[in-house]
């Protein structure tokens, strides 16, 4: 099981190529496929890898393991064929949000993971046929690097009115009978709507649970008619061969660029009305609160996917767009780090890097684009100096041992993470304009 089967992947292949040329077929006869011992296998794969927590019933993959997994998955197979698979309910656990506010994550148990990922795994192909080319979050070969760079070239070619779009508790909102109608459009299958509402049951009468494998694909498919309608918004508006209108969408966070120009001033209040009307059709509510319109020409901002985005002109003195990471993303950085060092204080150094390694080359993987080099400058040295304290603590010295060891000999010798370079892609990369 170390890689998806030539069968599945053809089988997905073949899926996606018919939901592509026939907009209308609803596939039927499917049940079959997520019940296959390769489906099963490929989905527990999926889930080991993500390494999650436990469910209700507390049994790790370290058990599934011992117990055997082959007969762990042919239980899981016996009741799906049987029809007597039914979920337990998800355990719950509370996370602060940015802004202090709880969000509760809805934990599977491991043999609910693996039945959700084999039903993703089929019906995946199906409505990746269908979204659409603003819809990024939580898609296959689809990243965030590119969705701050379809942001990014909007604003410089001029779409600098941003409606920042913030909706009012989405996950816990989703209407389960709307949810099942639009399954019901493209797939014919009752068994799949079965075992489709037999999990959308372990949340109660609405919502999705944050934390399931299946959710992501379910969330997008929810506002797929939002961004449909934003498509042909831009269609519509683009009779004189310019764009007027694009649009960003990372599961619920979406921002709406607008031609500033004089003329499509009416826009805005347009696309606003637009969005509430197919935000009302599937009981969806913003929050007016957080939802706001910015103008970037009057030295506005806005967040997107963790970056600031500001205008800003060049030394040549052309428009370009500052991209740069949120404040709150590199404090929420260094706390994380600061805490391993509190923790670990009496361990040697070589455990402290060991530790702060992958933290590091996550966050600055992610954030390396952009305007992201003094940010990085600052991490870089605040780290150096933590670990020289920790190096100077245990010689029982004070002060950071600039003269004892130079910077190099901190990542040659130590091991210490140093790529701190900023790279820019054709994804993020635009030429400003006059």
């Amino acid at each position: 099981m170390t890689k998806t089967s030539i069968e599945l992947q053809d089988l997905r292949r073949k899926i996606y190529i018919k939901a592509k040329s026939d907009k209308t077929w609803r596939f039927w006869g499917i049940y079959v496929h997520v019940c296959k011992k390769e489906t099963l296998e490929e989905a527990y794969r999926l889930a080991k890898l993500n390494n999650g927590a436990p469910g209700l019933d507390s049994l790790t993959f370290e058990d599934v393991e011992e117990s055997g997994v082959e007969r762990f998955l042919e239980g899981i197979r016996t009741e799906l064929l049987a029809k007597t698979y039914y979920p337990m309910r998800n355990r719950k656990k509370e996370i602060l949000k940015d802004n202090g506010k709880p969000r509760i994550l809805q934990i599977p148990s491991i043999r609910d993971r693996v039945v959700q990922g084999a039903l993703k795994l089929i019906l995946e192909p199906i409505f990746e046929a269908d979204f659409q080319p603003g819809s990024y979050g939580y898609r296959p070969k689809r990243t965030a690097e590119e969705a701050v760079g379809r942001a990014t070239c909007a604003v410089v070619k001029g779409r600098t009115q941003i409606i920042d779009v913030d909706l009012k508790n989405y996950f816990d909102t989703v209407r389960h009978d709307i949810m099942l109608s639009k399954v019901a459009a493209r797939v014919n299958d009752k068994d799949i709507l079965w075992l489709l509402r037999c999990i959308l049951k372990t949340t109660g009468k609405r919502g999705l649970g944050q934390g399931g494998p299946l959710s992501p694909l379910l969330s997008n498919l929810y506002l797929n008619e939002v961004d449909k309608m934003l498509e042909k918004a831009k269609e519509v508006t683009n009779r004189d061969g310019h764009q007027h209108i694009e649009y960003v969408r990372w599961a619920d966070d979406l921002i709406i660029l607008i031609d500033s120009h004089d003329k499509w001033k009416w826009l805005e209040p347009k696309i606003y009305q637009r969005l509430q009307e197919e935000l009302v059709k599937i009981d969806v509510q913003l929050n007016t609160e957080k939802t706001k319109v910015v103008d970037l020409k009057q030295g506005e901002t806005f967040q997107f996917l963790g970056f600031d985005f500001r205008r800003s002109k060049t030394k040549q003195g052309k428009w370009s767009v500052r991209i740069t990471p949120l404040m709150k993303a590199r404090t929420k950085l260094l706390r994380k780090l600061k805490n391993i060092l509190c923790r670990f204080i009496s361990q040697p150094v070589s455990r402290i890097i060991y530790l702060i390694n992958p933290i590091l080359r996550g966050w600055l993987n992610y954030f390396r684009i952009g305007s992201s080099s003094r940010c990085f400058g600052y991490i870089r040295y605040w780290v150096e100096k933590k670990i020289r304290r920790h190096l100077m603590r245990n010689c029982k010295r004070q002060g950071f041992g600039w003269n004892r060891w130079s910077s190099s000999w901190l990542y040659q010798n130590l091991g210490l993470y140093a790529d701190y370079q900023i790279r820019y892609s054709q994804k993020t990369k635009v030429e400003p304009v006059r």
